[in-house]
């Protein structure tokens, strides 16, 4: 049965991530050849709006507010559901972020509504949406459905391929007055850590180091093979403890889950956190000096050896192949 799904569109830097084409092919399934309409929050979102429509949104709400500059809970929790009061939608899909992770568990229970979080694949049976998710660190998948009442879904980036970007697309856009008042937080000033280069969340290679790097030093033959890959650079929870690099780098269990195409881990023992956070990950290749680390048991590809000796030959091989 058609039904009307709304898309939260998330916007970073003034650019859309890209979790929000990949929320409108998932918001497509859901939505059985009903209507699509993307909802983008901010100070001004203007320039945005065809991008959705071009990533297959058939129609773009403006919800633009000075209280929408940053994103606060209360702020996007308010705007949100006056969208939904206006556009009333059996569906809405957003991205599994950071932002998704906080305002959807709270907006489904405004709602008295279904959460299916982290989604990673789509099926439709009879007309209705099934929703694949890890459970057990990823250990095992799960289906769910919603059975009544407005289905709420996050995704999580890189696992539903967006649709062919189509320019010769339009759709209408307009806009949603919405109040906010009595909030309990306001963002004077945002301050980031720059990790630079490519979005580790949404990146599709990522080259990550743990312990055997063993120093920060030993970070910058990895950022070269990134940089030449395109890639983006992460960590074990074990190299930003022993202060080889930030925090923000982490990958696992208590720092950020990723699915890219292709993970090289690089003295990286494979510790059950470590995996829960890029098990699931395409193609994974391991190089560590012991044969029995737990990380080959999840590698595609392992390679027994010094990584200070295998990195160098991996670096030129790559860079002869981007020359051609």
């Amino acid at each position: 049965m058609a039904k009307k799904v709304l898309v939260l569109g998330e916007i970073r830097d003034g650019e859309l991530r890209n979790v929000s084409f990949e929320a409108v092919a998932a918001a497509k399934l859901i939505a059985d050849d009903g209507e699509v309409v993307a909802a983008l929050f901010g100070e001004t979102v203007g320039e945005q709006a065809n991008a959705m429509i071009h990533y297959g949104a058939d129609r773009v709400v403006k919800v633009e507010h000075a209280d929408l500059k940053a994103f606060t809970t209360d702020a996007y929790q308010q705007a949100i559901l006056q969208v939904m009061d206006v556009e009333q939608p059996e569906g809405v899909v957003m991205g599994h972020t950071a932002v998704g992770k906080d305002v959807s568990p709270r907006i489904a229970t405004k709602l008295n509504a279904g959460l299916v979080s982290d989604v990673v694949n789509i099926e439709v049976e009879g007309g209705e949406a099934v929703f694949t998710r890890p459970i057990y660190s990823g250990k095992a998948f799960e289906k769910k459905q919603v059975e009544e009442g407005t289905v709420l879904v996050t995704i999580r980036p890189n696992n539903i391929a967006p649709l062919e970007r189509d320019e010769s697309r339009s759709g209408d856009v307009g806009s949603v007055t919405v109040e906010i008042k009595d909030l309990r937080t306001v963002i004077k000033e945002v301050v980031r850590k720059a990790t630079g280069g490519v979005d580790l969340s949404e990146a599709k290679i990522i080259v990550a180091g743990g312990r055997g790097v063993k120093s920060a030093d030993g970070f910058k033959p990895l950022e070269e093979l990134a940089e030449v890959l395109g890639a983006a650079v992460g960590a074990s929870r074990g190299a930003c403890d022993a202060e080889y690099c930030d925090y923000s780098l982490q990958i696992g269990q208590t720092g950020k889950v990723v699915t890219p195409d292709l993970y090289f881990a690089f003295g990286i023992s494979g510790a059950i956190q470590h995996l829960a956070g890029m098990s699931n990950s395409k193609v994974i290749v391991a190089v560590n000096k012991d044969p029995e680390a737990p990380i080959f048991e999840v590698a595609d590809y392992g390679i027994v050896g010094d990584l200070f000796e295998v990195v160098p030959i991996l670096l030129a091989e790559f860079k002869s192949i981007v020359a051609s």
